[in-house]
């Protein structure tokens, strides 16, 4: 029985070392059945750590296709309405007061579900164990089965371990396919929460970039109602500004009105007074005719009655008629000859020179004696009487003036200028003064006083170089606002008489000249023409004054019209036939208080000062004890700057039109 039993046992361990079918766990055990026999339903033996093929019949079933019954989604079932509902949603969530709590609880959920998948792959793991725990077991009792009766229920035990064997095995298969499906599961919930975060992610960049093209079209809102805005402010200035302009046209209209209605009141008691004077002379002058009438009917009587008498009163009248008309017809013819040779062109408006070379004699001959007494050299003067100039354009104009003097000196041809620059500059007064530091004569015209001369311009610009050229010391001649006569030639308003007359002037300066300097003003030197402009040798400039130049400017003027008004010139008659008038006091009006005017008098031209400080000299006339003080002072100045600057918005706003 030893022998059977030892011959059972090692039958028993060869079955199961050299076993064909075997079955393993996942565990850390394997067991192999006791079957000599191949079975249908037993696993091959495969190895732990090889890869086992899936089974697509038992733990991975195909996935049904999705029929796409709706005819806007894919073929893969896809439906966009789902997405634009998510999108909707997530832009009313958005959109809420409570979006942050929502993502919040989303967020929450979706950890706790984690949490119960992690939770039931550690309970299917511990089952896994639990099974491979119980192989040793069912080990144990064959082993024991065997050693006490190996006889008699061995091929019983066999088939019950062999039972126990399969139905491990498929508790292992259907765990396995549970964990596969389990693992499967999981894997397609994660891809599913990777295309939700990412369908999310898309979202988020959509409703960023939705958000972001709303904030632009915002702006672009924005920007239109304020450029919107800006243009109807400028529409209101604009409309203001037109109203004041006409409120001021028709309140200058209306006190013309009642002045011109206080005109005609006075001329009605005037005409009244006239018509009672002259009824009175009337009456006067009747009775004084009919006496002459009367003498006279007594002498034509006498004469008619005496033929002698009628002969020679006849023969007198007739005589002294043609002596009289002789004499002034001869006058006539003699004087405008006398005048045409002698005289001065019409078109000088002033001049150094009389208009007559005998005019002015006496001035100039006490003029010559107060030079030579006083010994005043013309060119040791500094300044330019009441014209205050930068230094750099004072120190050129000096050049200039001394370069004329030494040009006339050797005889040598002059020089021809152009001043140019805003009215009120002193272009002018600098001509004036140049010429007499250059110890020349000078003679001003005027560009608009050709026009008017129709076909006689010509003749006049040639008269007018002719009397020119008459003078001995030479002669600067002065055209102011040239350009409204030497403007460009081909300007359809300019006509056929203004053309010849700048062509006139250009034939006449074609050549340098040794007797006239020709210096040329305007605010538009552009304007000028082209051959004008080659005549020009000197081009300066008379900008607007500085603030160191208003400031003189202004004591310059203080001293003029405040603390020299009302004194009387030397002179006999002077003081015996005029009244003394009352001279103004000046309190508390120091440098500062000019400096500050200068400062505020910013692009002022000197005529703009001349002006302020005339008005200044108005408004002391205008109070009761004639004091200038520093309030009133102020006060003045302030008026002129807003008058100033209103002229500017307005000259603005013509310039807009």
């Amino acid at each position: 029985m030893g022998k059977a039993y030892a011959a059972g046992l090692f039958a028993a361990l060869a079955s199961a070392k050299f076993g064909t079918e075997t079955a393993y766990a996942d565990g850390s055990f394997n067991f192999s059945p006791f079957s000599t026999s191949s079975s249908t339903n037993a696993a091959p033996s495969v190895p732990s750590d090889v890869p086992k093929p899936p089974q697509p019949t038992a733990e991975a079933p195909e996935k049904p296709k999705v029929r796409n019954d709706n005819p806007r989604t894919t073929s893969a079932g896809f439906d966009p309405e789902a997405l634009e509902r998510g999108a909707k949603a997530l832009r009313e969530i958005n959109s809420s007061k409570s979006a942050k709590q929502v993502f919040d609880v989303i967020k929450k959920q979706e950890e706790t579900r984690q949490a119960e998948l992690t939770a039931k792959m550690q309970e299917f793991k511990a089952l896994q164990a639990q099974a491979e725990m119980d192989i040793p077991c069912v080990m144990s009792l064959v082993f024991l089965t065997y050693a006490i009766n190996p006889n008699q229920a061995l091929l019983e035990r066999q088939r019950v371990v062999y039972d126990e064997q399969k139905k491990l095995a498929q508790q292992q298969a259907q765990i396995k396919s549970q964990m596969a499906r389990y693992e499967d599961e999981l894997a397609r919930k994660r891809m599913q929460a990777c295309k939700e975060n990412e369908h999310q992610r898309a979202r988020n960049q959509e409703l960023v970039k939705m958000q972001e093209e709303s904030g632009m079209r915002q702006e672009a809102a924005r920007r239109a109602t304020e450029e919107q805005i800006q243009a109807q402010r400028r529409q209101t200035e604009r409309e203001k500004a037109e109203i004041e302009r006409e409120t001021i046209r028709v309140r200058a209209m209306a006190e013309a009105e009642g002045r011109a209605h206080e005109a005609k009141l006075a001329e009605d008691v005037n005409r009244r007074i006239l018509v009672d004077r002259a009824n009175a002379e009337r009456e006067k002058w009747i009775a004084a005719i009919n006496t002459t009438f009367e003498h006279i009917g007594g002498g034509f009587r006498a004469i008619l009655t005496d033929q002698n008498k009628l002969v020679v009163a006849v023969g007198g009248v007739t005589a002294l008629a043609a002596g009289i008309y002789t004499t002034r017809e001869g006058a006539r013819v003699v004087w405008s000859y006398v005048d045409r040779i002698l005289g001065q062109p019409s078109l000088i408006r002033e001049s150094s020179r009389g208009k007559y070379p005998w005019s002015g004699f006496f001035s100039r001959a006490m003029s010559s004696l107060k030079g030579a007494n006083g010994g005043s050299a013309t060119k040791s003067e500094k300044g330019f009487g009441d014209v205050i100039l930068h230094p750099s354009l004072e120190k050129r104009i000096q050049q200039l003036a001394n370069a004329t003097a030494n040009t006339k000196a050797h005889q040598a041809p002059f020089r021809n200028m152009l001043f140019y620059g805003p009215p009120g500059t002193g272009k002018t007064m600098v001509a004036r003064e140049l010429a007499r530091r250059s110890g020349l004569d000078y003679a001003l015209m005027t560009g608009g006083d050709v026009a008017p001369l129709g076909s006689q311009a010509v003749t006049k610009i040639h008269q007018l170089f002719d009397w020119s050229k008459k003078s001995k010391k030479g002669l600067l001649l002065f055209i102011d606002e040239a350009d409204a006569f030497l403007c460009e030639r081909n300007k359809t308003y300019m006509s056929e008489a203004q053309r010849s007359a700048l062509n006139a002037l250009l034939f006449r300066t074609g050549d340098q000249s040794k007797d006239i300097v020709l210096a040329l003003a305007t605010n538009r030197p552009g304007d000028l023409d082209s051959a004008v402009a080659d005549r020009i040798d000197e081009v300066i400039e008379f900008p607007l004054p500085g603030e160191d130049e208003r400031f003189k400017l202004i004591k310059l003027y203080l001293e003029k019209y405040i603390s020299q008004a009302g004194e009387r010139k030397p002179g006999l008659f002077s003081n015996l036939f005029k009244k003394q008038q009352q001279k103004i006091e000046i309190k508390g009006l120091t440098d500062d208080i000019l400096r500050e005017a200068a400062a505020r008098t910013e692009g002022f031209s000197g005529r703009e000062v001349a002006k302020m400080m005339a008005g200044v000299q108005a408004a002391v006339y205008g109070t009761e004890d004639c004091v200038l003080d520093a309030n009133l002072f102020r006060e003045v100045v302030d008026y002129k700057v807003a008058e100033h600057q209103q002229r500017r918005k307005l000259a603005a706003a013509e310039g807009d039109k």
